[in-house]
């Protein structure tokens, strides 16, 4: 690990004047090194020291976020919206009150990730953030496509752990699990820069796929800092769950998980239904046949069934993980079943 210096920001405005850019911006190489002159923030610092021993980041000054205050609260609003801190760490996401009792799936997202080690430390805002986890990404030896080369080295390679869905020049999935219950619940983020001011962007628009860009997964721009994540306010007869299925059961990134959302008339009929699927896609993949299967419908096995089925039409697994396909349609029923146990 190079050199470099760290100072701490004491407010949002200060660590915005410090020229920063987006890690992906910093880890592009000069002559196969990455730039040692870039300025990058700090969160937990989780995946950033990761990169940097892994030989793939080198940034000349560190910013650190952890001394701004404001940044790692969770708010309610008047309205009911609820207002995340990017510094709110994993471990206080998964044991706030009001997000167990109105946004279940996002705190077991929260709750079921890594070890309880990290997720004291890790934060949301760095959660989003982190850049993938594929092991030729990680590998100094291999100039992947996300990395500025011509191949993704997963498709003809080890591939059990990569996409099923959209993996359009890249198989990358998305590293973040509460990112799958973020979506479910249509998140936004709010993104500050010192000359635009703040900009919201629903989550779902703001990760990227490998056919919008193929080197960041996400549309932070240089300079800006990812201050909050908003959830809208909870809607009458909203239930949530969120179900994860990792190699022997153990803290690492899971194979599959799954976020289901969904709205229930007094009646018992769905309105509405959000199911979104993790380590399956680039982004987090919203299955929109299991959306529409479910609404209508009142929540039994038939139903949940049905939805399971139309969540991974269209899959397409590489040559070595068409295991996850049944994994994923198993998680969608149990997951749906789930959201009618907690009425």
């Amino acid at each position: 690990m190079k050199r470099f210096e760290l100072i701490s920001a004491a407010d949002v405005p200060a660590a915005a004047q410090a020229r920063s850019v987006t890690v992906a911006d910093a880890m592009r190489t000069k002559g196969g090194r990455p730039a040692t002159d870039a300025v990058v923030l700090k969160a937990g610092g989780i995946d950033l020291l990761d990169l940097m021993k892994e030989g793939l980041l080198e940034p000349g000054r560190i910013v650190n976020l952890r001394d701004i205050p404001e940044l790692a609260r969770i708010s309610e609003e008047p309205d009911g919206t609820l207002r995340i801190g990017s510094m709110v760490t994993l471990a206080q996401l998964a044991a706030d009150p009001a997000v167990r009792a109105r946004h279940a799936a996002l705190a077991d997202a929260a709750g079921r990730s890594a070890s309880p080690q990290i997720r004291h430390v890790a934060t949301i805002g760095g959660n989003l953030l982190q850049r993938p986890r594929c092991w030729y990404f990680r590998s100094l030896h291999h100039h992947c496509a996300r990395k500025g080369g011509t191949t993704c080295f997963a498709f003809a390679g080890e591939n059990q752990h990569h996409a099923i869905f959209g993996h359009d020049g890249c198989a990358i999935v998305h590293p973040s699990t509460a990112a799958t219950a973020l979506v479910a619940f249509n998140a936004s983020v709010e993104l500050f820069a010192a000359k635009r001011g703040t900009r919201v962007v629903a989550l779902e628009k703001f990760f990227l796929g490998p056919s919008q860009d193929l080197s960041r997964e996400n549309d932070l721009k240089s300079g800006e800092i990812l201050t909050a994540v908003v959830l809208p306010p909870a809607r009458p007869g909203m239930r949530s769950a969120h179900l994860r299925q990792g190699e022997l059961e153990s803290f690492d990134w899971p194979i599959a998980d799954v976020a289901v959302v969904i709205e229930v008339e007094p009646n018992g009929v769905c309105r509405r239904a959000s199911v979104v699927l993790g380590a399956a896609a680039p982004v987090p993949y919203r299955a929109k046949g299991a959306e529409a299967a479910l609404v209508g419908k009142r929540i039994s096995e038939d139903a949940a069934r049905g939805a399971a089925v139309a969540a991974i039409a269209g899959a397409a697994p590489l040559g070595k993980n068409a295991y996850k396909v049944p994994v994923f349609e198993a998680l969608v029923r149990r997951a749906i079943l789930d959201t009618a146990r907690t009425a």
